[in-house]
């Protein structure tokens, strides 16, 4: 199923390119994704989930690494980008999301060795797990958004903005919709990280340790804390709280798919 999900989302990507993203194309208005392009999209979703889900659970055991973490990050962002779709036109998303789902859909089934979760079987620590998911999936999409901001806000700057971002929104309303996913994804990484500190005797039978992967999540938490306080109280915007977003989201990258990164295909553990 791996392949599979690769292929849809980098045979789809490809199609928007030829669509829509060269040539003369570029200079007619977009309509937005068509409903062949959304089923296929959905398919690509689907097959990727299974896989996943292939890929994490083993019978009672559950299996999980840096891999596996980018690949359900990817999944979940992509997933999220699809119903968000429906309400707003974000054209030029594709660019960075659909090749970087191609990609990530099979890096499970290229590092393959996944260590083991302990109590996969507690109910607290699955809603650990789904917390913890879910906030990187909607920082992974803020990311992106960033991005996409930047290089639109750069474009307007020069005083010439490329075809492919025409079609977004105006950057107020893109700001909007950045701190709307902000602000969710903060409240399930706080809840992510209490979960941890209260119940980590249960969930992981010892007491919570600083690590490399508690440092940078704590560390992330307090970036994305600075930029909340800091647009409610002084209206922080546009390129600081770009620099913000990025900054706190490389810092959560590394507080869980770095560390595994590491262990795992540097360290061989």
């Amino acid at each position: 199923m791996h392949p599979l999900a690769a292929a849809l989302y980098a045979g789809l990507a490809v199609h928007l390119w030829r669509t829509r993203w060269r040539g003369p194309l570029l200079d007619q208005p977009s309509g937005g994704l068509g409903i062949s392009e959304r089923s296929l999209l959905l398919v690509a979703l689907i097959a990727h989930g299974v896989s996943l889900r292939m890929a994490i659970f083993d019978g009672e055991s559950m299996r999980f690494g840096f891999a596996i973490a980018l690949s359900v990050i990817l999944w979940l962002a992509i997933a999220l980008y699809w119903i968000e779709s429906f309400y707003a036109r974000m054209e030029g998303l594709q660019v960075l999301g659909l090749p970087a789902a191609s990609v990530a859909a099979m890096l499970p089934a290229i590092f393959s060795e996944a260590h083991v979760l302990t109590n996969a079987g507690s109910m607290a620590f699955r809603m650990h797990f789904l917390m913890a998911m879910l906030a990187y999936s909607l920082f992974t999409l803020a990311a992106l958004h960033a991005l996409l901001m930047a290089t639109a806000e750069r474009g307007l700057h020069r005083g010439r903005i490329s075809p492919l971002l025409a079609g977004l929104p105006p950057l107020l309303t893109m700001e909007a919709l950045l701190f709307r996913l902000i602000h969710v994804a903060f409240v399930l990484l706080t809840l992510t990280l209490i979960s941890g500190v209260f119940f980590s005797e249960t969930l992981f039978g010892k007491a919570l340790t600083f690590n490399h992967k508690t440092v940078f999540a704590i560390l992330s938490w307090l970036i994305f804390a600075a930029l909340l306080t800091g647009r409610h109280l002084r209206g922080w915007r546009g390129r600081v709280a770009l620099r913000w977003t990025l900054a706190g989201f490389a810092a959560l990258l590394l507080a869980y798919v770095g560390s595994r990164f590491v262990l795992e295909v540097i360290l061989g553990r």
